[in-house]
C-alpha cells in the first residue's frame, strides 16, 4: 500500500533529493547561508559520491530555474558526440560516450545564480568521498549486475566495485577538491581531460580533449503550456521532456482532466505524445497539436521504453529561487568506462540517438529523457523531477494531472498515489491502483508490480507556498526531504 509522507514547510530554505545524504548536503549549504541554487549543486554533488550507478561527475544535468522576479530558465548541461567524423555510437562501450555536462553546468548556475563559492557548494561531497559514505542501497546490486562492465571498462581497481556497500573515493576527493579551487578548468582541461580521452580510447570510442575543451553549456527559455490558471515549464530542446508539454496542453485545451476516466486518458496520452520522441529539436513546431487518443478504449500504441536510472533534487528558498532538476549518466554505471585519473564512470548517453531527426552523428546532442518540472500558479510554485527515463514523463503526468482531477488531491497524497508505467506495449501497474480493473477492461495489457517496484520512480519536490519555502518526497526508493 502507499504511504502519504507529509510535506513540511520551512522559513529560508527547503531540499528533496534522490538519498537523505543528499538532503544534508543542501541543508548544509543553506545553513552557511546559501540559496536553493548552492542547495541544489551540493544535494547534486552528494548524489555523485554516494549513487555512483545513477549519475556522477562524467555524466549530464538539467535544471529549470525558477527566479525570484517570476522568470524561469533552462539550463541544459549536456554534451554533445565527438566531432570526430568517424564517430559510431553502435560500436563498443566508449564509443557511447558523449561529453560530461554536469561539472560546467554547476560552474554556471553557482555563478550565476549562487551566492556560495562553488568550493562551498562541493564541501560536503568532498567530505563523503575522503571518509567514506554508505552508498545507495541499490547500489551493491548494480555492480553486481555490472562488475563484468565496470572491469572491462577499467574499474577493477575502483573502490566502489571493491567495496559496493560503504566506499572511501580518494581520487574523486581530489578532483572535486581541484574542481573547488580552480573550476572547470580542473575537468575539461589538463590531466582530467587527457584521462577521459584515454579512456574512451581503451574503450573503443573517439571523444577528445577538444570535444571537452569545447564543451559550453546551454542556458535557454523554456517551453511553457497554460494549467490551471497558470503556466507549467517544461526543458526546451535536446529533451523529450516537451512530451509533458504535449499532454498537459491537451488536459488543459480540451477539458479533459476533470474526467472520471483519467488514468485512462493520461495512459492513451502518455502513448501518444511518444510518436514525437524524436522530434524533440521541433518542439515548437509541435506544441499545440491535439494528440490521437481514443478517450474509452485502449489504443495499444506503445512507444515508451524499459530502463530507469537518474537522481533528481528539488530546492527551494524564500527569495523566490525554485530549481528544479536531474543529474544522470543514462544506464546504470552509464558506459562502464573508468576514469582513474577521477574515480568516475562516464556515461553512455550516445545509446539515446535513434533514427532520423534522432540519428548519430558527429558533434550532435541525442534527445535526452531528462525531464524535470516547474509548475507556476497563483497559490505558489512547485518543482517536481523524477528518475526513470520513460518513465519521468508518465509518472510527472499522473502527478500533476491528479491535483487538478475530478476530485484534486494535495501534493503529498498525489506523490503518495499507486502509479502505472506504459513500457514496451504494457502497462505496468501498482498492486494497489484503484483504476487495475477499469484498464484492464478498457484493453490496456496490464501487468501488476509491487507497490514501490523501482520503475514507478522517485519523486522529489519543493516549492514556495505564501511566501515559504516546502518540501515533499516519495516513499518509494530512497527519496527523502529536508526544510531549514
Amino acid at each position: 500500500m502507499s504511504k502519504v509522507r507529509a510535506s513540511h514547510i520551512g522559513r529560508r530554505g527547503a531540499v528533496s533529493a534522490a538519498h537523505p545524504l543528499a538532503v544534508v548536503a543542501g541543508q548544509q549549504a543553506l545553513f552557511q547561508g546559501g540559496n536553493a541554487a548552492d542547495a541544489m549543486i551540493a544535494a547534486q554533488a552528494a548524489l555523485c559520491v554516494v549513487l555512483p550507478a545513477s549519475c556522477g561527475l562524467g555524466g549530464d544535468l538539467l535544471a529549470l530555474i525558477h527566479q525570484p522576479d517570476g522568470d524561469v530558465v533552462a539550463i541544459n548541461g549536456i554534451g554533445r558526440s565527438p566531432a570526430n567524423p568517424t564517430f559510431d555510437h553502435a560500436g563498443a562501450d566508449g564509443s557511447a560516450v558523449t561529453v560530461p555536462g554536469i561539472v560546467d553546468a554547476w560552474a554556471r548556475i553557482n555563478a550565476r545564480y549562487g551566492r556560495l563559492s562553488l568550493g562551498a557548494c562541493l564541501s560536503f561531497a568532498h567530505e563523503l568521498a575522503v571518509h567514506g559514505a554508505r552508498m545507495g542501497k541499490a547500489t551493491p546490486r548494480a555492480v553486481r549486475d555490472h562488475r563484468m562492465r565496470l572491469e572491462a571498462g577499467g574499474g577493477s581497481d575502483w573502490s566502489v566495485v571493491a567495496s559496493p556497500d560503504h566506499a572511501i573515493q580518494p581520487q574523486l576527493a581530489a578532483l572535486l577538491a581541484d574542481i573547488s579551487e580552480r573550476g572547470v578548468e580542473a575537468f575539461y582541461k589538463g590531466q582530467i581531460a587527457a584521462g577521459i580521452e584515454a579512456a574512451v580510447a581503451r574503450a573503443g570510442g573517439c571523444l577528445s580533449s577538444l570535444d571537452l575543451a569545447c564543451h559550453v553549456t546551454t542556458v535557454a527559455a523554456p517551453v511553457s503550456v497554460g494549467w490551471e490558471g497558470g503556466h507549467a515549464y517544461v526543458q526546451p530542446p535536446m529533451t523529450q521532456g516537451f512530451l509533458l508539454g504535449l499532454c498537459l496542453d491537451n488536459l488543459e485545451r480540451r477539458g479533459l482532466q476533470k474526467r472520471q476516466n483519467l488514468e485512462h486518458i493520461c495512459v492513451e496520452l502518455t502513448e501518444a505524445s511518444f510518436a514525437y520522441r524524436d522530434r524533440a529539436e521541433d518542439t515548437s513546431a509541435l506544441m499545440g497539436i491535439d494528440l490521437d487518443i481514443n478517450l474509452e478504449v485502449a489504443s495499444l500504441r506503445g512507444g515508451p521504453r524499459a530502463y530507469l536510472h537518474t537522481a533528481g533534487v528539488a530546492t527551494a528558498d524564500n527569495e523566490g529561487h525554485v530549481l528544479s532538476s536531474l543529474v544522470s549518466v543514462f544506464d546504470e554505471f552509464g558506459s562502464g568506462v573508468y576514469v582513474p585519473e577521477g574515480g568516475f564512470v562516464l556515461n553512455n548517453r550516445a545509446r539515446g540517438f535513434t533514427s532520423a531527426p534522432n540519428d548519430a552523428a558527429p558533434a550532435k546532442f541525442p534527445v535526452h529523457t531528462l525531464a524535470p518540472s516547474l509548475l507556476v500558479r497563483d497559490a505558489g510554485v512547485c518543482a517536481l523531477a523524477t528518475p526513470g527515463a520513460d518513465g519521468q514523463i508518465q509518472t510527472l503526468l499522473q502527478i500533476i494531472a491528479r491535483m487538478a482531477g475530478s476530485a484534486p488531491m494535495e501534493l503529498a497524497h498525489s506523490i503518495a498515489a499507486p502509479r502505472w508505467r506504459s513500457e514496451d506495449g504494457k502497462l505496468l501497474i501498482e498492486a494497489s491502483h484503484p483504476a487495475r480493473e477499469d484498464l484492464a477492461g478498457r484493453g490496456h495489457r496490464v501487468v501488476v508490480r509491487d507497490d514501490g517496484d523501482m520503475c514507478f520512480g522517485g519523486v522529489v519536490a519543493a516549492g514556495l507556498e505564501r511566501g515559504l519555502p516546502f518540501a515533499a518526497s516519495d516513499w518509494r526508493r530512497e527519496v527523502w526531504h529536508g526544510v531549514f
